[in-house]
């Protein structure tokens, strides 16, 4: 590739849990699995709490709406921030009569 790294900086590759590769003639205390005692099927439990699904569900009607009724969300969206806008108003008002 061109502007990569070269690999020589890396230095060797190891089994996971390694710092440095085995002695000549010595064990292998690496352990891989082959593929025949791994499980044919994993079955993995999923734990999805309620907060979850009702958070995607309202992030799922919002899209819906917004492309159900554009203009109707644009002048929510102008709404809320004019509300916004209004509250720090007066938030400012009231700090500034307190001093």
């Amino acid at each position: 590739m061109i502007g990569a790294p070269p690999m020589w900086w890396l230095g060797p590759v190891l089994p996971m849990g390694r710092s440095r590769p085995p002695q000549p003639g010595g064990p292998c205390t690496c352990r891989l699995r082959t593929l025949r005692s791994l499980p044919a099927i994993a079955h993995v439990e999923v734990a999805v709490s309620l907060k979850k699904v009702v958070a995607w569900l309202v992030v799922a009607f919002v899209v819906w709406f917004v492309i159900q009724a554009p203009e109707q969300s644009a002048q929510m969206v102008k709404n809320a921030g004019e509300a916004l806008g209004n509250a720090a108003t007066s938030l400012a008002q009231f700090v500034g009569s307190l001093v």
